[in-house]
């Protein structure tokens, strides 16, 4: 075997590549993070409403950022369908915030991604409402938003 086919990561069939990405997700942790070679290509594109990066680094690094932000994250994967190489996933982050709201939080959204021949996510977008799911829920801001809201709506 040459060190060029040794190297090469073998085919994953889709169901398996949306099976191992929905575990990674409902089993996040920090110490969990050194998976993300194995459910991320090097190349992968992940955008959010807050975050548009490439790069294993990169998305490590919104990881990272995540668990110092907030209290006991973790996602809640409630639906996921596949086709070829696509998927989509509705979801639910728990989590609890540092300061400013007592409690559990959640956020409800949904997930577009896109896996390479290895069954590596290489693209990764995230859909969710910043407004309605995390800025209404944020003391002064969140009454703002919320007269906003009901403003929009006469």
């Amino acid at each position: 075997m040459t060190e060029q086919e040794s190297s090469v990561v073998p085919a994953v069939a889709p169901e398996g590549a949306l099976a191992r990405l929905v575990g990674f997700y409902e089993n996040l942790s920090l110490e969990g993070l050194a998976q993300l070679g194995a459910v991320y290509a090097p190349e992968a594109r992940f955008k959010d409403p807050f975050n548009e990066v490439a790069g294993h680094a990169a998305i490590l690094a919104i990881f990272e950022h995540m668990f110092v932000q907030v209290d006991a994250p973790r996602f809640v994967v409630l639906d996921s369908m596949g086709q070829g190489e696509q998927a989509f996933l509705t979801w639910e982050f728990r989590f609890r915030m540092k300061r400013w709201v007592a409690g559990e939080q959640c956020i409800r959204g949904a997930t577009h991604v896109r896996f390479d021949a290895q069954g590596r996510v290489v693209l990764h977008r995230d859909y969710w409402d910043v407004a309605e799911e995390l800025y209404e829920k944020l003391p002064l801001l969140g009454g703002f938003m919320r007269l906003l809201r009901r403003a929009g709506r006469r």
